[in-house]
This record gives C-alpha cells, sequence and structure tokens, in this order.
C-alpha cells in the first residue's frame, strides 16, 4: 500500500525565504529520519510564509501506512513555528 500525502502551512514567524527554509528543512529532516516516509515541497516554493510539503510512504497494509502517515502528521502539528492549513491523502 502506498500512502501520499500533502499538507500545507503557514509560517507566521517568517519574514524571508532563509527564515522559511530554516523551519522546513529542519522539519523535512527530521521527519525523513524519525519515520519511513520520503518528503519534499512541492508548491509555494517562493512564498515567504506558505509551504506545501508532500510525504509518501510504502507499507504491507493499509492500516500501517496510516498509522506511519498519522504519526508524522502529529510531530509536524507539534511544531509551533507553523500551522496546518490543509492536509489532504491519497491511497495508491
Amino acid at each position: 500500500m502506498i500512502v501520499y500525502m500533502e499538507c500545507e502551512f503557514f509560517i507566521p514567524t517568517a519574514h524571508s525565504l532563509k527564515e522559511k527554509r530554516a523551519v522546513l528543512k529542519s522539519m523535512l529532516t527530521r521527519s525523513k529520519q524519525k519515520f519511513n516516509v520520503s518528503a519534499a515541497e512541492v508548491d509555494h516554493q517562493n512564498v515567504w510564509q506558505r509551504t506545501r510539503i508532500a510525504f509518501v510512504t510504502v507499507s504491507s497494509s493499509k492500516e500501517l501506512a496510516d498509522k506511519e502517515m498519522e504519526q508524522v502528521l502529529q510531530y509536524l502539528e507539534s511544531n509551533p513555528e507553523w500551522e496546518c492549513l490543509e492536509i489532504q491523502k491519497d491511497y495508491l
């Protein structure tokens, strides 16, 4: 089972692309290290306070893949530097 998830975030403390990318890079790196996912910024690359990140995981069952994505989402939402605006999931 493959689960694809996109999350859009608002980063109110970012006042430049450099500040945004510092927050984004740390969260992407930690997510990839802690969880069995691949991740990348897929939209809003040149906008200071918004980002859209895509995550993909592959698992032997839908339940395990869902659990992994839920853990990723909980981790992302625990960061006080940004707020989640939208989440989309697709099953392949």
